[in-house]
């Protein structure tokens, strides 16, 4: 894969499900790229990841934008913003190994949290960018 968007997901996971903050947050591992129909609140979902082409003259690479939801259903939102801080400081500025891929840059974009009507919780959602470019 030329743009590296797969193995950046991987790597985002790997890094999210063995940070023993986030995990205590949640109450073990619960990070999904789509959450089964029983999980138990609280947990964290992959959002969309949008990919461009990022290439120079002289070299190949691709931007990627990387949303990651954090799903409460705690009181208020105060259990919703805890998890999309720890998720922000796993993330932010992180040097992640991907397969067959140099990752330039990973950056938090910024964050909302808001009620989601159509689920009953609270939904914090985490921006990133990232550069990567391929291994050659």
């Amino acid at each position: 894969m030329i743009s590296g968007t797969s193995e950046l997901q991987k790597a985002v996971f790997s890094v999210l499900s063995g940070d023993a903050t986030l995990g205590g947050l949640l109450g073990g591992a619960r990070i999904y790229d789509a959450a089964p129909d029983n999980a138990a609140f609280p947990y964290v979902t992959f959002g969309r990841i949008s990919t461009t082409d990022w290439s120079t003259a002289t070299e190949r690479g691709s931007e990627h934008f990387l949303t990651l939801h954090c799903w409460s259903r705690g009181k208020g939102k105060k259990q919703a913003l805890a998890i999309a801080d720890a998720v922000a400081a796993c993330l932010d500025d992180a040097a992640l190994p991907l397969d067959g891929h140099h990752l330039v840059s990973l950056s938090f974009l910024g964050s909302e949290t808001a009620y989601d009507d159509r689920f009953l919780a609270t939904r914090g959602v985490v921006r990133f960018r990232a550069v990567t470019e391929p291994v050659e």
